[in-house]
């Protein structure tokens, strides 16, 4: 599961890279993941997470608890 993040399901999509001649190769446009650890008070330990920018700040915005809990709810092992 390389690649991916675990909050948003963000995988890298297919694109092109366009010369100036305007010559069209393949190329990947990959999420911008981190691996960051958070802190989980309710359960008193630190979970890390492979997460992207725009994982980060649902985090902070609906909670990391309902996160984590959602995300066992779909069979994720945190």
């Amino acid at each position: 599961m390389a690649r991916v993040c675990q909050v948003t399901g963000k995988v890298p999509i297919p694109g092109h890279r366009v010369s100036h001649s305007n010559i069209k190769t393949n190329r990947r446009f990959l999420p911008n993941l981190q691996t960051k650890r958070f802190f989980l008070a309710e359960e008193d330990k630190w979970i890390s997470l492979k997460v992207s920018a725009e994982g980060i700040r649902t985090i902070n915005k609906r909670g990391l608890y309902l996160v984590i809990k959602e995300l066992r709810a779909q069979g994720e092992k945190i």
